[in-house]
């Protein structure tokens, strides 16, 4: 019997498993200086200067200020400034204004997103074959209401419905993403759910730890997908790998790998 006919709940997390970024943060802030009349700023700086930043404002105001009542665009106001402090740039309110709406408006849309290719489809295969699909991810609502539809993952034909930090007020690794999952989902029991990500620590562990089925997408040959395999985690490079696993009558061996006819034969249908 396959995992997939067990199944009535599928969860998938986006950035890394839907969804890359496209370029460097360092194109995009470089562009907004640009529009303000200011020169680019350094790359490395401003990517060391915005994780710092963005991991202090998480600690902060977790969950893009939810708990604290903090409109999303002053959240990300208060994270692009300082970001821009901490490598060595400052500007004066009105220059910071117009770099900080270039900023949030591109990262509102779909311009720095490219969606995998196995995605779509693979989303929509299993709501096919009657599973229950919900997105899982710590992103603000901006990811719900724009920048998923305008990428082509809609609300209705690729999944039903989602589980956003900014909007639930908690996030992974927290166990309570999950469990708002099974609720939203009808109160499906845990043992008839999968959950697809690419993190151990936000997606894998938590999953399993409230007794899901859960899987890791190795799409960019981590260093850490080696320990993932020998920890007794399931790893696969991507989600035509994962549709075949679904429906295999037993899981695959840890060391699987993909023949060129099997993936032609995905990727005709």
């Amino acid at each position: 019997m396959s995992l997939l006919s067990k199944l009535r709940l599928v969860t998938v997390d986006v950035t890394g498993t839907l969804i890359a970024y496209k370029g460097q943060l360092g194109d995009y802030y470089c562009m907004a200086a640009k529009s303000a009349g200011m020169p680019c700023p350094d790359y490395k700086r401003m990517h060391e200067g915005f994780k710092a930043a963005y991991t202090e404002m998480t600690v902060k105001h977790p969950c893009f200020g939810h708990a604290s009542n903090m409109p999303n665009i002053d959240w990300w106001k208060m994270c692009v400034n300082d970001s821009f402090i901490r490598a060595g740039y400052e500007y004066d309110d009105a220059t910071f204004e117009k770099i900080f709406r270039r900023i949030y408006s591109t990262f509102g849309s779909s311009a720095p997103y490219s969606v995998f290719p196995d995605a779509q489809q693979f989303l929509r295969w299993l709501r096919n074959n009657g599973c229950t699909v919900g997105i899982v991810s710590n992103a603000e609502y901006r990811y719900k209401d724009v920048v998923l539809p305008a990428l082509g993952l809609n609300q209705g034909s690729e999944w039903d419905f989602g589980v956003f930090s900014g909007i639930a007020g908690v996030e992974k690794p927290d166990r309570r993403m999950y469990e708002a999952a099974l609720e939203m989902a009808g109160g499906v029991a845990a043992a008839e759910a999968l959950h697809i990500g690419d993190s151990m620590r936000k997606d894998y562990a938590p999953a399993r730890g409230v007794g899901m089925h859960a899987l890791l997408l190795d799409r960019f040959r981590t260093a850490e997908a080696e320990t993932w395999r020998r920890s007794g985690a399931a790893v696969l490079p991507d989600l035509i790998a994962a549709r075949e696993w679904l429906t295999a009558a037993a899981a695959p061996a840890p060391a699987w790998r993909r023949r060129p006819s099997q993936l032609a034969a995905e990727t005709s249908e």
